[in-house]
């Protein structure tokens, strides 16, 4: 029976926080020691070194180089999908429970490496510790669920009713081919991991294309499981998106795509991927959720939940809260205690015990950063932040201070466009009906979340939010922290294209379709 990880809940339940602790400053002095190696791509079963590279750079410290990977060129990336192709009737024809062993494997090899590998994470895109597990956490998860999928449904393939007494017929899911993924920065284990294991564990080949700004936990997956598969039923191609991703979207010989990132990039990718013939391709294109906190509510839980989702890694996820609607009644009382929670986290190395807030992930964001917050000082009222941190300790790395901001007017670019960024805007409201409406008022929907202590109020979101995920009264966190197996993380509208979501019973349907198979006597 699939059980999730979750490792710090487990050490808290123990009374181990230290030894949690412990184990994460071992894994730091332990991956350091590897800082500045030179890691291939993987294609064909093969690795690939090349002397044209890029440097991988620790945002919270960027005279700390992490690795340095190659630049794939076209012809690599051509030669990926090749020989991708070649394989794929190889392992789309290795019996399913072969597929779910080999999951199970990769799974247990993760979770015994898991402060390693979530050490790297902390250095490669600034997680703090607890963020950098929970990602590696889900990884696992992702593995482990995907296989018990397969399991239960006996590889999806079942016998249906026959049309005549002299015929038998069956409902077999079969998978595509070859898929290209291509995943985001922020959660460059879990993301990765469980998109690419969605496309193999069914039966297709896989090109993963990770960001280049966090390609070695990808790498680390991959290293972990091709040399149990077939040559070439998993390739990592590393580079640039514009060379490698976009040979990846133009190629006939490609399948289906899953891909998380930004809508701009997402619809790009989708509307060149379709333009030949039609193909799935599975999405999530990021968000600008809201959470609402009713007059009825717990304010000191609600602000908790809002401070937790606005600004757990420095609101660089999909599903951070970066929208607040709060009734005018209580608005001074919860701003008070969201502000004085917001100042009071600790800016640092993210690798560092005590750290909650790390940096941003590169120069753009910085740039995006400062940016928006010149336009709220111009156009609204900073309430915390609104700062770059460029004291001694902080000034080589990408940080920024947690940002709130109220009195911008309604339908403002910082209330509408998704930043990626701490970033927090807030409104006021007069009823709940009309939070509802500015909370749907948005071209994304999937997060969202709600404080109240009114019954009729929280049934009334659950039956009027547009959004994929939503929470009500979760001071862990309003908006962000889907679990997998139990809170499928699926995006409406402008946030995902598919409507099925990762960690959910109906994940990996999208990389197979139906065949229907009738033998006659």
């Amino acid at each position: 029976m699939f059980e999730n990880e979750k490792t710090w809940a487990r050490f808290t339940e123990n009374n181990s926080i230290d030894e949690f602790h412990k184990k994460f400053d071992n894994a730091i002095d332990h991956v350091r020691k590897d800082f500045g190696k030179n890691y291939p791509m993987i294609i064909g079963g093969k690795e690939i070194f090349s002397s044209n590279q890029f440097q991988v750079r620790s945002p919270a410290d960027k005279n700390l180089v992490l690795a340095n990977f190659p630049l794939a060129t076209k012809d690599d990336t051509l030669h990926a999908i090749e020989t991708a192709k070649e394989s794929f009737y190889k392992w789309s024809l290795v019996p399913y429970q072969k597929r779910v062993q080999i999951f199970r494997e990769i799974a247990d090899i993760f979770s015994h490496d898991k402060f390693s590998l979530a050490a790297i994470l902390s250095f490669e895109n600034g997680k703090n510790r607890l963020e950098a597990m929970g990602d590696l956490d889900e990884s696992i998860d992702f593995m482990r669920f995907y296989a018990e999928q397969l399991d239960l449904n006996e590889g999806f393939s079942k016998e249906t009713k026959s049309a005549s007494p002299n015929e038998k017929t069956k409902s077999v899911l079969k998978p595509y081919g070859v898929w290209g993924i291509i995943s985001p920065f922020n959660f460059p284990s879990a993301i990765a991991i469980g998109m690419t294991s969605g496309a193999l564990i069914t039966g297709n080949t896989a090109i993963l294309k990770p960001s280049s700004d966090a390609p070695l936990s990808g790498f680390k997956f991959v290293e972990s499981i091709y040399h149990k598969l077939p040559p070439a039923a998993i390739n990592f191609v590393t580079g640039a998106g514009s060379v490698v991703g976009k040979t990846i979207l133009e190629s006939n010989m490609v399948d289906g795509i899953a891909f998380t990132g930004s809508k701009e990039v997402g619809m790009t990718g989708y509307t060149a991927f379709e333009a030949s013939r039609p193909r799935p391709f599975i999405s999530e294109m990021g968000g600008k959720n809201p959470a609402i906190v009713s007059a009825s509510s717990d304010i000191d839980k609600a602000a908790d939940g809002v401070m937790r989702a606005a600004f757990g890694f420095s609101g660089q996820k999909c599903s951070a809260c970066s929208r607040v609607y709060v009734q005018k009644s209580i608005a001074p009382k919860f701003l008070e205690k969201l502000v004085a929670k917001t100042r009071a986290l600790k800016i640092g190395k993210p690798w560092e015990r005590d750290a909650y807030i790390g940096p941003v992930i590169n120069d753009a964001a910085v740039k995006k950063f400062q940016h928006a917050s010149e336009i709220a000082k111009k156009d609204g009222k900073i309430l915390c932040g609104g700062s770059l941190v460029l004291d001694d300790s902080h000034k080589d790395g990408n940080f920024v201070m947690p940002t709130i901001v109220a009195n911008l007017p309604q339908d403002h670019e910082l209330i509408r466009e998704e930043l990626f960024l701490p970033f927090l805007c807030i409104e006021e409201f007069d009823n709940f009906d009309e939070a509802l409406v500015l909370a749907n008022k948005s071209n994304y929907g999937l997060t969202a979340g709600v404080f109240s202590q009114d019954n009729a109020e929280v049934e009334k979101f659950f039956e009027k939010i547009e959004a994929g995920v939503t929470y009500a009264n979760r001071a862990a966190s309003a908006t962000t922290g889907a679990m997998v197996g139990a809170q499928p993380f699926v995006g409406w509208k402008d946030s995902g294209i598919s409507g099925k979501g990762a960690g959910g019973a109906y994940y990996l349907l999208q990389f197979l379709r139906e065949q229907t198979q009738t033998r006659c006597a």
